[in-house]
C-alpha cells in the first residue's frame, strides 16, 4: 500500500473559510476517484511557528494508482483551488508494508 501525506499553510485571507472549502473538496474525492482507498484531512490547533494548517492523509494500492490519482480531473480542480489559498505545501509519499 501507498501513503501519500500532503500539509498545507493557507494565506491569511479568508483562511478559516477556505480551510473548510479544501477540506469539503478533497473529502468530496472519496468515490469520485476510483482507485483512491482512503482519505483523511486533519485541521490542525497548534498555533506554533512551524504548524502547517492542514494534512491530507491518503492511501492507494500502489505508486501506479497514486499517480493515476494525481493526473486525475476531479483531483486537478481541487489542486487548482489550493494553489490559489496557499501560501506552501509538503508532500510525503512511502510504502506501508
Amino acid at each position: 500500500m501507498v501513503v501519500h501525506i500532503v500539509m498545507f499553510k493557507f494565506k491569511d485571507e479568508n483562511k478559516a473559510l477556505n480551510i473548510a472549502k479544501v477540506q469539503n473538496k478533497l473529502m468530496s474525492l472519496e468515490g469520485k476517484i476510483p482507485f483512491l482507498k482512503s482519505m483523511e484531512v486533519g485541521i490542525n490547533f497548534d498555533e506554533s511557528e512551524r504548524a502547517f494548517d492542514m494534512s491530507l492523509y491518503s492511501t492507494f494500492e500502489d505508486r501506479r494508482d497514486l499517480k493515476a490519482y494525481a493526473a486525475h480531473e476531479e483531483h486537478l480542480k481541487v489542486v487548482e483551488l489550493i494553489k490559489q489559498v496557499t501560501t506552501e505545501s509538503k508532500v510525503v509519499d512511502y510504502i506501508l508494508e
